[in-house]
């Protein structure tokens, strides 16, 4: 392996160059490696998780993207909002007698001559947006930014010059474009690498030097996009909605983004560019050198680290469950089922019914009580979750909204809707304030969406021509007045509080071990054991011979009720006691639905 002889997170680009040379150098022809990494993955995994790399590398997003010098490694978190296909470039060129590459780059590391030797490649180029609905507490460690944009602020231009200096002289060749007095033309820079800004000392901004995010009028000013674009990795590790974590090289420039105005030839000799009508100069790019799929815990970077012991969970269970019971109003039914609820996910699929879900419709609420119980229960999941949505139910917002994503093919986008979502979001739809009225086409058919989110955990996609169903795992909550009569809940309960509801705040130790027992517990394995599940299937017998209404939809809530009720406890198996509890649930309530 070679050497540490650059700054993995001030100029990674050395490690790409110096390892391509030694590849080249060893007697193999560049062709062999489209699609096949040359040692430069390895390198960069070493660095980031065998010597504690990753907590010097600085997150992008909105307030960062001011002060990160490009071709410097980030991090960025982000769910795949649309995948834009592959895009073709130049990856390798002979620069005289010396192969060069143009890998994890926008464009040439040094001139290339048209009638030059060269290699096409390809890389796939995808479209990430911070995730939807992702609460503030999330955020990642303030620690490593600051340590990140001190060492910039306080090395600079001094620390760049070190690192490069250390590289070979195909360093030395590209410093030269750089440290030109004025900037290129927009011609010479279609055959030139543009001017880096990575030897500039980078401040942040002042008041008086407007943020680049105000430059581009396609950012949102609390949530920037990134178009990443990433190399050598099989098609099926990178899905639609999926939330990753990507590692990789920074680009953005702004003198591109007015020079691109000028000139659409910009990126000809680098690439051929299939992002469509993308503002892919508009937004940052990233370099894609290690990724990896973030699962709901990843988010809880604060999380302490607990032992999953029954004693432990038992007491974090009590405790959450008493927090839950203050805010429903001392409703105890409602708060054991909100805690079932809050621990549904979807764990298989059986044919088409997606098996663990366990959506809530609590029942009894008036515009009057929905403000004090309704928001004080939105606030708790809130600071519960990671991944949370309110829809506010009217009329007018079934009748204008896009709920579902659809297919632009004028710009070859995939234009976002409410309900692109990603795995583990929890939505609480509030249907108090929805009056008697006519529902015109985008209104039924928003209904109709919702209706298969909540019954088949599946949201259909518009493509104009055809519809392509994707699956999804969302907890759904629905607060009304009366059962919902067009989203039809797992488990109906009419909610009775018996004291106005609080909403108080609690200490962080607290917070985080609930955050932690709701996305560990809810993974755990489960299983029945054969004398159980006999008794299990004796009491649905007597169940059915009781009531005849009752069908395979209610046998198959009341399993996951009680595979719910035990990993509630820690416990991997279903026990009968907790098998008694689940029973003793179900009874009650039926006796308010009556």
């Amino acid at each position: 392996m070679v050497g540490l002889l650059f700054d993995c997170v001030a100029n990674p680009l050395g490690a790409v160059r110096l390892t391509f040379e030694k590849a080249v150098s060893s007697g193999s022809d560049p062709v062999i490696f489209n699609g096949k990494d040359w040692g430069v993955f390895d390198i960069f995994r070493e660095f980031l998780f065998n010597k504690d790399g990753l907590s010097q590398v600085p997150i992008l997003d909105h307030a960062s993207i001011s002060w990160l010098p490009p071709n410097s490694l980030v991090r960025f978190r982000g769910m795949v909002q649309d995948m834009l296909g592959n895009e073709l470039y130049v990856g390798a060129f002979k620069d005289g007698s010396t192969w060069k590459t143009n890998k994890f780059m926008d464009v040439a590391s040094s001139p290339m001559d048209p009638s030059s030797e060269m290699r096409i490649w390809e890389r796939r180029v995808l479209y990430c947006v911070p995730v939807p609905g992702q609460a503030s507490w999330v955020s990642p460690p303030e620690a490593a930014i600051d340590r990140c944009q001190s060492s910039t602020s306080q090395h600079g231009e001094k620390r760049q010059r070190e690192d490069n200096a250390a590289i070979d002289h195909m360093d030395s060749d590209v410093l030269e474009h750089e440290t030109k007095g004025s900037p290129p033309s927009a011609k010479k820079m279609r055959e030139d690498e543009l001017p880096c800004k990575s030897s500039q000392q980078q401040e942040p901004p002042s008041e008086e030097t407007p943020s680049l995010l105000h430059m581009v009028p396609d950012f949102d000013e609390n949530s920037l996009p990134c178009l990443v674009k990433v190399y050598d990795s099989p098609e099926s590790d990178l899905k639609l909605n999926d939330v990753f974590e990507f590692i990789g090289v920074f680009t953005y420039n702004l003198e591109l983004t007015t020079q691109k105005d000028d000139s659409d030839e910009f990126f000809g000799d680098l690439c051929d560019d299939t992002v469509g009508d993308v503002p892919s100069i508009k937004v940052p790019h990233l370099h894609c050198l290690v990724h990896r799929k973030l699962g709901v815990q990843e988010f809880l970077h604060c999380s302490p680290i607990i032992e999953p012991v029954p004693n432990i969970i038992r007491g974090i269970r009590e405790a959450l469950l008493g927090h839950l019971m203050s805010v429903l109003g001392n409703d105890g039914v409602a708060a054991h089922c909100m805690l079932l609820h809050l621990l549904s996910k979807v764990h298989t699929r059986v044919d088409t019914v997606a098996v663990g879900r366990l959506s809530l419709n609590l029942t009894g609420f008036t515009r009057e009580s929905i403000s004090v119980f309704g928001n004080q229960l939105n606030l708790v999941i809130q600071s519960l979750l990671p991944l949370t949505r309110y829809l506010p139910l009217t009329l007018e917002y079934l009748n204008a909204s896009s709920l579902a994503p659809r297919k632009d093919y004028r710009t070859n986008r995939l234009v976002t809707g409410v309900l692109q979502l990603a795995e583990g979001t929890h939505v609480t739809i509030d249907e108090t304030q929805l009056k008697v009225g006519t529902l015109n086409s985008t209104g039924v058919e928003n209904v109709r969406l919702l209706k298969n989110l909540m019954e088949w955990q599946k949201v259909e996609y518009d493509f104009e021509y055809y519809k392509v169903e994707m699956m999804a795992d969302a907890q759904l909550l629905i607060l009304s007045e009366g059962k919902s009569n067009i989203l039809p809940a797992d488990l109906v309960l009419p909610f009775h509080p018996s004291t106005v509801g609080s909403f108080e705040s609690r200490d962080a130790e607290a917070l985080q071990a609930w955050r932690w027992y709701l996305s560990n517990v809810k993974s755990l394995p489960h299983s029945i054991e054969p004398e159980i599940q006999k008794t299990v299937e004796n009491d649905l017998v007597e169940a059915r011979q009781a009531d005849r209404n009752l069908g395979t939809h209610d046998f198959s809530r009341l399993l996951t009720m009680a595979r719910l009720m035990s990993v509630s406890f820690g416990e991997t198996c279903l026990s009968l006691e907790h098998w008694q509890m689940v029973k003793e649930l179900e009874r009650l309530r039926l006796e308010r639905l009556k």
